[in-house]
């Protein structure tokens, strides 16, 4: 709540993986083509909300920088091959800026990732997001699901991805988004500790301006959402607002998943 006891202002952070027409069957779900992507970001416009990067979010959150009184953000995770060209060109046409996670491990040769074979960009090309107003931002070296690594896979997949997007760069890279939004308390203490300011989870949600830094909640984006569903979002509806406690549902799954991770290892977190 506010001060003044009203509801804190919903912010819709949007989640997009794959922009294209023919996607592998793993990712076809969290996919849309070109010309829903072009709409959306036209139905964003027509809002009259201001995008800003998740960087501006987290200020917010963790020192009190003023946002606009209207904010919206864009985000993509993983680093498909659409990202540093058509899409990144479809934001810049409009003037949007958006927050890109990329897991290293998918887009540098050697690294190994978890994610099943998909047209990926490379290494090379993440200067060009930023060249486009893209904010680079870490999404791990495997996609592993995080909440349930051993401390020391932990820390690599933080730190390493983090290391890896640096060097390219030439600054540092201070936020994250977990896999999936798989995440633990455990896990969002080691963000902090591997230098992170920030953290997206996915959290099917919209945010606010009382969010949780280390996760912030997003709206997932799939195949089957409409222009409808944007605007509604825009206008603040269709989902409820962080923060809230993780249900009996989510804690039960992740003592699922760490057990069969004990037994047949890191899983990919999809």
């Amino acid at each position: 709540m506010t001060p003044q006891g009203n509801p804190a202002p919903r912010i819709p952070v949007l989640l997009y993986h794959a922009v294209m027409d023919d996607p592998p069957a793993w990712i076809a779900e969290f996919t849309v083509t070109p010309g829903q992507f072009a709409a959306h970001l036209d139905a964003v416009v027509a809002s009259g909300r201001t995008p800003v990067t998740v960087g501006a979010l987290a200020g917010r959150l963790t020192g009190g920088t003023a946002l606009p009184p209207r904010p919206v953000v864009l985000t993509f995770d993983d680093g498909f091959a659409d990202l540093p060209g058509p899409t990144a060109e479809a934001l810049a046409e409009r003037a949007l800026p958006a927050t890109a996670y990329l897991t290293t491990g998918a887009i540098a040769p050697g690294d190994g990732s978890l994610l099943p074979p998909a047209p990926m960009m490379t290494l090379a090309q993440v200067p060009s997001l930023e060249r486009h107003g893209l904010e680079v931002g870490g999404h791990t070296v495997t996609h592993a699901q995080l909440d349930t690594l051993r401390p020391s896979q932990l820390d690599r997949e933080l730190r390493e991805s983090k290391v890896v997007l640096e060097d390219v760069l030439g600054h540092e890279v201070t936020h994250l988004a977990y896999p999936h939004g798989y995440n633990s308390r455990a896990v969002r203490r080691a963000a902090r500790r591997a230098g992170y300011a920030s953290a997206v989870a996915v959290r099917h949600a919209l945010s606010s301006e009382t969010d949780d830094s280390y996760r912030i909640a997003r709206l997932i984006v799939r195949r089957g959402h409409t222009v409808a569903d944007v605007e509604a979002w825009m206008a603040g509806e269709g989902a409820r607002a962080a923060p809230f406690p993780d249900s009996a549902a989510t804690v039960g799954w992740r003592l699922y998943r760490r057990t069969r991770a004990m037994v047949k290892g890191p899983q990919f977190a999809g």
